[in-house]
């Protein structure tokens, strides 16, 4: 069974002051990024590895996810910014196989798109929402459409 993890980035600032690769974390949305790390740890959710956009609002509310699930250092992934549904796919089917539960931090509307291609359930994802998502394969290349199932889901 591999169980995967979106977590759409907190509420970032849309300052004109800041490119869009770069904005920050509004003072809300820290602490919704926190407010959800409490309620994963709570309900059990800790994956076993993290992966981030590089923009430094996903990569600032994966920092404070791990933090909190005393998790390693987000790992970067270029192809989570700006991804599509499909790139996204390509990007989950090609996850290394030793782990079994993995979380993604990144953007809309390819995490919305993505959850609801793998479930077949149609839920927005808001800034900071979080998605588990259950699949009943052995390997992540045998995810595909509406293979998965929501088995958790929380947003600020």
């Amino acid at each position: 069974m591999k169980k995967l993890l979106l977590i759409r980035h907190a509420k970032a600032t849309h300052d004109t002051d800041y490119p869009d690769f770069e904005r920050p974390l509004k003072h809300s949305g820290l602490q919704d990024a926190v407010m959800i790390a409490k309620r994963l740890k709570e309900n059990g959710i800790v994956p076993q590895l993290m992966i981030t956009s590089p923009a430094l609002r996903a990569q600032s509310t994966a920092n404070i996810i791990a933090e909190h699930l005393s998790l390693s250092q987000p790992q970067m992934n270029m192809t989570i910014y700006d991804a599509s549904q499909a790139a996204l796919l390509t990007l989950v089917t090609a996850l290394p196989d030793d782990y079994e539960f993995i979380g993604l931090a990144g953007h809309n509307p390819g995490f919305s798109e993505l959850l609801a291609y793998l479930t077949n359930d149609f839920r927005e994802m808001p800034t900071c929402a979080a998605a588990l998502i259950s699949f009943d394969v052995d390997t992540w290349q045998e995810i595909t459409h509406s293979s998965g199932k929501i088995v958790y889901y929380t947003a600020p």
